[in-house]
């Protein structure tokens, strides 16, 4: 390479990395505008009234130094305007660890509409749901939520794939032995009280946790009769008259210390079987993937030098590496566990072959985890 090449080539590595590290600076300042759901105002509300927020919750649930993987952050995101907006889809979903097994945690943001379901809340519900049946993980559900969204109830429940297949989910889980622990750490109402009833176990917060089709005031509305939501639907009701739920709580955190302890306490199903051996570092520097992906996704680069910075020791077993050169597959291992990598070469080749149903085949034939980059 000539020297007008290196320097060309250094100038555009240096604008890639400019670019796409301002876009990253971005994405999180996003992501923390979303951490805070319903705002600080309603945050500190949240506190005064001796509660802790979804987010503080599932930290507190999962494992001292272990990592959080949230799914749909950005769900909901510029949707719902009209109506306020809705972080997150006014949820928490993701997997964490719980005394080290591994549970899909699914958080209500009570700051969000007092966590009333948006239909985005019912999908985020229903991918979690998804994730613990085909994975047969447990799954925890914090329960702080008004119900439907009254104004927006028509595209909740009508269809297959909406609110009311979450309780079929419950069901099919229960039959199958995936555990579901719930935990009513607020308002459980209407629609969203069937959820914990229909887990295997569920504990409920004395005095801030309720659970009832209707609250006091459609009570006085219908019959004419004066009662408040604890006696109606509180701790003391549910656990030592109608048995709804299984375990009266203190606070906040001494249901989720009973979470732990019940989660501690349940055995080992069979594990899937991949396979993971010692982590090693890439060679190449990991963070010089800001300059090598351009700004520009038209623009043309080489997979070869992303697939370097990602996999162990940037070691990668390619398969039919002469043949249909627009796809690069092959055999790699990433955090050590063993993947099958199917990614779309995103220079110029000159091939006349393609390989990608061939390469997904080759992978799944042999018990990995399939990474598509694309």
């Amino acid at each position: 390479m000539t020297e007008t090449k290196e320097k060309k080539s250094e100038l555009e590595f240096n604008k890639n990395e400019d670019a796409n590290k301002q876009l990253l600076t971005k994405l999180k300042q996003k992501r923390e505008a979303v951490y805070l759901g319903g705002g600080k105002d309603k945050i500190a509300k949240h506190h005064e009234k001796g509660k802790m927020t979804a987010r503080e919750r599932v930290a507190y649930l999962i494992d001292k130094n272990s990592h959080f993987l949230e799914i749909g952050t950005f769900a909901g995101d510029e949707m719902y305007a009209e109506h306020g907006g809705c972080p997150s889809g006014g949820v928490v979903t993701g997997l964490g660890y719980i005394k080290d097994r591994l549970c899909v945690i699914v958080a209500n943001d009570a700051t969000v509409k007092a966590g009333a379901w948006f239909p985005i809340t019912g999908k985020k519900n229903l991918r979690a749901q998804e994730i613990a049946m085909e994975n047969r993980l447990p799954i925890i559900y914090l329960v702080d939520s008004a119900g439907v969204y009254l104004p927006m109830q028509d595209e909740i429940f009508p269809d297959k794939e909406h609110f009311g297949r979450i309780f079929r989910n419950n069901a099919i889980m229960s039959s199958s032995g995936i555990i579901q622990i719930s935990a009513i750490m607020g308002s459980c109402v209407a629609g969203g009280a069937y959820l914990p009833i229909m887990s295997d176990e569920a504990m409920i917060v004395e005095g801030t946790g309720s659970i009832f089709l209707a609250g006091s005031y459609l009570v006085k509305a219908a019959i004419g009769e004066n009662i408040d939501n604890e006696t109606l639907g509180g701790a003391t009701t549910q656990c030592e008259i109608s048995g709804v739920t299984d375990y009266k709580c203190k606070n906040d955190k001494d249901c989720l210390d009973r979470i732990k302890n019940i989660i501690d306490k349940i055995g080992e199903n069979p594990k899937a079987g991949f396979s993971r051996a010692k982590t090693q570092d890439p060679k190449f520097d990991e963070s010089e993937l800001y300059g090598i992906i351009p700004k520009m996704r038209t623009d043309q680069y080489d997979m070869y030098e992303v697939i370097k910075r990602l996999v162990d020791n940037s070691e990668l077993e390619e398969y039919k590496e002469g043949f249909g050169k627009s796809i690069i597959c092959g055999l790699a291992r990433i955090d050590g566990w063993a993947v099958g990598i199917v990614a779309n070469q995103r220079k110029v080749v000159k091939s006349k072959k393609a390989k990608c149903s061939l390469a997904v085949l080759f992978i799944l034939t042999r018990q990995i985890k399939l990474h598509a980059l694309l």
